[in-house]
Formats: structure tokens, C-alpha cells, sequence
């Protein structure tokens, strides 16, 4: 396995610097079958049965991104981990400025002292504020994590006055992410009302999605490739909603490759599903044996991702490669703020 089975070509022109709307209408590739078929977001009902289970991160994003200096040097940080009430692992620019107990000021009454140095730019931040107090400080004087490749180079502070709504999904209420849970984000009122209306039931997981997610695949062997740590949570009620679908001969569709890993997390850590709350570094590559997921709804993933190497463990790396041929030249929208696509878990890992 080399991390170059994981790349392909992506023009510039494909990825999206804002969603859909309404986001309901975004396209949804079937990659199910041979014959792709190319759907929208609200046809989403017309594949699932009333005893299946739809199952949506309900996390929801911080703003995670912030600016201030130590001494005259200026200093951007994005939290990704919280580790205390008052302390934050954060990926800092520019690191190599960032010493131990130096204090950068984010504001005259808010400033973090730098307790531990990682590795690839990571920091470990202390803040003078703790718990809700660092929550209301966080939405004071943060702004949203948007990844890299959304560019809004022309604002002052990074992003669209609309990104701080079109950034999260309507599910969110946990807070804790640091990044989007971001198949969820074409969910609305109108596909709900549509999903209702067949009686498909939806459940929630919570996964504190990392900035992790986005660091970049080094070694050329993905197996040597270590994952950060992630926050995830299943509640008794989703488990036994989880449990009874099994048991009736319903599926699994998990809403986004985030609510995918907490399921598989708990399967891999107890080999079944039940209350579960605990960190993940699960890391799904080519070969994982999966054990509860049957249908996955996602975005199209950047080449060379973890996230990627994800939907080829599941599906099949050739139908992988066919949908996301086909999604290109069909004038598909890639990554976060994208459209979407619909796949079945292989039988022939």
C-alpha cells in the first residue's frame, strides 16, 4: 500500500467556496450500482426503508481559529483537542516563534501561556479563562475553522459574515469541533420533512471532529501515518435504536465518514454497539473488517487523505475511483462545502 494509491487529479475549479443552496438540491452521486446515477440530496429518501436507521453527528464547531501576538510577533492558532477545562492541543503559525511559557494575547483580557511543545507545529495552550468563561471568549474573539482550500483571502478576518451558519449542520448542539461534520451540512427542514414523511427514523452521535483531520498523509506508506485523537459519543438511546434496526434486518447509513468512526470505534472496542464515550484514533484503511455500517452518505474527500483511504476501505477502491472520475467530469463540487455521494460497504474487502 503507498500513499499514491490514494491520489488523483483535482482542478482548482471544482472545489466549492460556498454551499449549495438550498442544500437540499445538491447533487448526490448513487455509487451503489455499476451504472453511477446522478441524484440530488432530497432524493436521499427514495433509498432508505422505514426500517433502516439514518445516524448524524450532532457536534458542533467552535470558533476555533485565533490571532494575537506574542511580544511584537504576530501568531495564529487552531485549537483541535481540548485535554482540560482551561487547556487546548492547537497547530500554531508560526510555531518555531512559540516557546515554552511564552504568553500570546489574544485580547486585553484573554491570553494563553504556551505548557508543552508538540510535534508539526503543535502547541499545548493554558488560557486565563477555563470552562464556559474560555467558551464565551472562544465566540468573542474567534473566528470559524475553515480548511484551507475555502478561500476567502479577501476578507479581513478570513471568512463570509454566512459562514458562521453555513458552517455548521442543523443538528449541531455539542459543542467541541474544531472542524465540520460536513455530509451533514445538506441536511435541512425540507429533507427531513421528506424523511418523516416515509417514517425514517434519524439518530445522533457526537464526534469533536479535529483539525487533525486535515493534516496531510507524509510517510508513503499511509500505515505509518498517525492519527490524532478524537472525542466521540453514543448515547443509550442511539445504541438501542442502533441495536433493534440490526435485529429487524434494517441498515445502517451513517451520515459522514465522522459518524461512520465512532460507530466502528465502539464495534472494534467492545465488538458490539452500546453506551460509548471515549477517545478514537480509529484509522480505517484498505482491508479494516467493518461491523456495523452498511451505507455511507459523504463529500468528496481530497486526494491523499486519510479520509479518502476511508471511503476506499469501504466501498472498494475501484468503484472509489470510477465515482470520483465520474463526479469530475460531471462538474461536481469537491470537498466541505460540496456535493455529495451515496455508497454501499463492499462484500469483497
Amino acid at each position: 500500500m503507498k500513499l499514491d494509491d490514494f491520489d488523483y487529479h483535482l482542478p482548482a475549479t471544482a472545489i466549492a467556496h460556498k454551499p449549495h443552496m438550498p442544500r437540499h438540491q445538491a447533487k448526490l452521486l448513487d455509487m451503489r450500482h455499476e451504472q453511477m446515477q446522478d441524484k440530488h440530496v432530497i432524493d436521499l429518501p427514495s433509498y432508505i426503508n422505514n426500517n433502516d436507521l439514518i445516524i448524524v453527528n450532532n457536534t458542533k464547531v467552535i470558533p476555533a481559529r485565533l490571532k494575537g501576538k506574542r511580544g511584537e510577533a504576530g501568531i495564529s492558532v487552531t485549537l483541535h483537542q481540548q485535554i482540560a477545562s482551561n487547556e487546548w492541543r492547537a497547530f500554531a503559525k508560526p510555531a518555531k516563534k512559540l516557546r515554552l511559557d511564552d504568553v500570546i494575547i489574544f485580547a486585553p483580557d484573554f491570553e494563553a501561556t504556551v505548557s508543552a511543545i508538540g510535534n508539526d507545529g503543535e502547541r499545548v495552550l493554558a488560557f486565563n479563562r477555563s470552562g464556559g468563561d474560555l467558551v464565551m471568549a472562544l465566540h468573542a474573539h474567534g473566528t470559524m475553522p475553515l480548511p484551507p482550500y475555502i478561500s476567502r483571502s479577501d476578507r479581513p478576518n478570513g471568512q463570509d459574515d454566512d459562514d458562521k451558519h453555513d458552517y455548521q449542520t442543523m443538528f449541531a448542539r455539542h459543542e467541541g469541533a474544531v472542524a465540520a461534520p460536513t455530509a451533514g451540512l445538506h441536511f435541512n427542514d425540507d429533507l427531513m420533512a421528506a424523511l418523516s414523511a416515509k417514517d425514517i427514523p434519524v439518530k445522533e452521535i457526537t464526534l469533536h471532529v479535529g483539525a487533525g483531520t486535515f493534516l496531510p498523509v507524509k510517510s508513503d506508506d499511509p500505515r505509518q501515518h498517525v492519527m490524532h485523537t478524537e472525542w466521540g459519543e453514543i448515547s443509550a438511546d442511539t445504541a438501542d435504536a442502533i441495536n433493534a434496526c440490526r435485529s429487524n434486518g434494517g441498515r445502517i447509513i451513517a451520515i459522514g465518514t465522522t459518524s461512520l468512526r465512532v460507530l466502528e470505534s465502539c464495534w472494534r472496542d467492545h465488538g458490539d454497539i452500546r453506551p460509548y464515550q471515549s477517545e478514537t484514533d480509529l484509522f480505517i484503511l484498505p482491508g479494516f473488517s467493518f461491523g456495523v455500517v452498511d451505507m455511507l452518505m459523504t463529500n468528496f474527500h481530497l486526494p491523499r487523505s486519510t479520509l479518502l483511504m476511508l471511503v476506499y476501505a469501504f466501498a472498494g477502491a475501484d468503484k472509489v475511483r470510477r465515482g470520483y472520475e465520474h463526479a469530475l467530469s460531471h462538474d461536481y463540487r469537491f470537498f466541505s462545502y460540496g456535493d455529495a455521494c451515496l455508497m454501499e460497504r463492499a462484500h469483497d474487502r
